[in-house]
């Protein structure tokens, strides 16, 4: 008989880290090896506890569940964690899968929608809410429809290529030597940056550049 999948349960509330218990331990292919009502106690804890899969709350106090995911995942990365929250905006289940959370569940899901996580995520794949992943993909879709329309559609792809290393803080004679431009021609490039998004200065169009996402992207898809 194969050895039960070890469980971590992180959640700020004692009723709710106790009926997840319950769930989980009716379950004899799952063990919970410990119940913890912060981040801090738990990322101390790893170094004994060893589970296989945390099931991790966000909002809690000192360390909050997004940034222990981060933290964890740096240190143990073959730990599974699936975020367990009553927060449905888009910025935290972004801000969650960024972090390197595999799973995001809703407070209100059921028994059956747990157990259907825990064992999409033990296998490997990635899970989200019904809710949620409905709600995602119909956000996306709609962004997608008006994307045309966005300042970043106006931008030409060296433009793009500017924007990011201006955001990334290099002067524009780096950015000259990198693409084997001529400075003039870069500041020409930085010029049309700033007409185009109406923008006047290198903060706004770094701010700009990481609400659309350009800072995620490495320097090899410039080439």
């Amino acid at each position: 008989m194969h050895k039960p999948h070890r469980i971590l349960i992180v959640e700020n509330h004692a009723l709710l880290r106790a009926g997840m218990r319950a769930l989980i331990s009716s379950d004899p292919a799952l063990e919970v090896v410990a119940d913890l009502g912060n981040a801090h106690d738990a990322i101390a804890a790893l170094r004994t506890l060893t589970p296989d899969l945390i099931l991790m709350d966000i909002s809690m106090p000192g360390i909050s569940g997004i940034e222990a995911v981060i933290d964890i995942k740096k240190r143990y990365p073959a730990i599974r964690i699936i975020i367990v929250t009553v927060h449905r905006a888009d910025e935290y289940i972004h801000s969650s899968l960024r972090a390197g959370a595999d799973g995001y569940l809703l407070k209100d899901a059921t028994h059956e929608e747990l157990h259907v996580a825990i064992r999409s995520v033990l296998s490997g794949k990635a899970y989200l809410s019904p809710d949620v992943s409905a709600d995602v993909i119909q956000r996306y879709l709609s962004v997608g429809r008006v994307e045309h329309q966005t300042p970043l559609r106006s931008l030409t792809h060296r433009e793009r290529q500017v924007l990011k290393l201006i955001a990334e803080g290099h002067t524009n004679k780096y950015i000259a030597d990198y693409f084997a431009l001529s400075v003039k021609t870069v500041e020409k490039h930085r010029s049309n940056l700033m007409q185009k998004l109406d923008m006047h200065n290198a903060s706004a169009l770094t701010a700009f550049a990481i609400e659309n996402g350009l800072l995620g992207h490495e320097h090899r898809e410039m080439h």
